[in-house]
């Protein structure tokens, strides 16, 4: 499922002239989805409560991913 936000999103911001995607979030009652492309292979998905703050846990995601793009 998360292969599939992710592509849906890419051709999202394509098609709507919005460059190269970034990110993806999802807000919900109960808290956010966040995805994040890592390379052109693997997404990095997180659950977070509604609670959290979001600019933390988008600048942990990012440090994650770079880190993660070293290894593969």
């Amino acid at each position: 499922m998360s292969a599939a936000m992710q592509s849906l999103g890419e051709r999202i911001a394509q098609e709507l002239g919005r460059g190269r995607l970034d990110q993806v979030y999802i807000k919900g009652e109960k808290g956010y989805v966040i995805l994040m492309s890592i390379g052109n292979e693997a997404v990095l998905t997180v659950l977070a409560r509604e609670q959290v703050k979001l600019g933390l846990i988008l600048l942990d995601m990012r440090h994650a991913v770079t880190e993660i793009e070293k290894l593969i």
